[in-house]
């Protein structure tokens, strides 16, 4: 139990301390899904029980298949919506061939940022 609670906090810590969204994104995704494992696991042993032992067995899984997906199509779509990369990246993998996908809608990823860019106004100094 005091694994997965300290799995959980790195996460919280992760969430207010990482600088853009992407790096939140994973420490929320990887370590909160590390702290509610240990914590169903301990569960399922702290009640003895086969029923509870599945139920928390099954409810893992869910947590591991649907965690991994979640975050990709919420990057995704910061990614497409075009929420800014924390000045230091290093690099962005999906800039080069990127901008020609085609969003809902029939737009390209250019046409939106292009439309966004003339919609905000200019910002004053």
């Amino acid at each position: 139990m005091l694994v997965g609670t300290g799995f959980m906090l790195v996460a919280a810590i992760g969430l207010l301390r990482l600088p853009d969204l992407y790096t939140r994104m994973h420490a929320v995704t990887k370590a909160g899904t590390l702290g509610i494992g240990f914590v169903l696991v301990s569960a399922a042993v702290a009640f003895g029980d086969v029923s509870v032992a599945a139920r928390a067995f099954v409810a893992i899984l869910f947590v591991l298949f649907t965690a991994p997906v979640s975050a990709h199509m919420i990057g995704r779509a910061g990614y497409l919506g075009t929420v800014a990369l924390w000045e230091e990246t290093a690099f962005d993998d999906w800039k080069v061939g990127y901008d020609d996908l085609q969003r809902e809608g029939g737009s390209t990823v250019a046409e939106h940022k292009s439309d966004a860019d003339q919609a905000s106004p200019p910002p004053s100094h």
